[in-house]
């Protein structure tokens, strides 16, 4: 039960950062694209939001192992993946969601192993029962 809780919440702050992405937030999502990254920041917070919004739809519709736990990994590579962005954030000191110090900068790095360790916690396969579970169910 409690994975499944902290597979949905996981789903609906995915899905709530993918509409931010998408609307009243990317001015500050773009402060996490690297100067030196190839592309439109725009673009880069466009597409990553969309990327949220699929994760997040997936992760509160997939229940099932293996699924489950493939999406898991997808979610915490997704994470590692954006990872640069958030050094680049605070090497480059660039302000955005209030982080405008780099103490408030370098605590937001500590996050994102955080994400990473929820993804997997969440959606791994279930261990064996405890042994009172076992011994109740007859298993034993």
């Amino acid at each position: 039960m409690t994975r499944a809780l902290g597979q949905a919440a996981l789903g609906g702050v995915l899905l709530t950062a993918g509409a931010g992405h998408l609307t009243t937030q990317r001015r500050e999502f773009q402060a996490q694209v690297p100067s030196w990254f190839p592309a439109d920041p725009d673009k880069v917070v466009l597409a990553s939001g969309v990327v949220e919004l699929a994760i997040g739809t997936a992760l509160l519709a997939t229940w099932k192992q293996p699924a489950r736990g493939l999406l898991g990994k997808a979610v915490a590579a997704f994470f590692v993946g954006v990872f640069p962005g958030n050094i680049a954030q605070f090497v480059e000191r660039k302000d955005g969601f209030g982080l405008d110090t780099d103490t408030k900068r370098a605590l937001r790095l500590l996050g994102q192993p955080a994400l990473v360790a929820w993804a997997l916690a969440a959606t791994r396969p279930a261990g064996p029962a405890p042994a009172s579970r076992r011994q109740e169910a007859g298993l034993t």
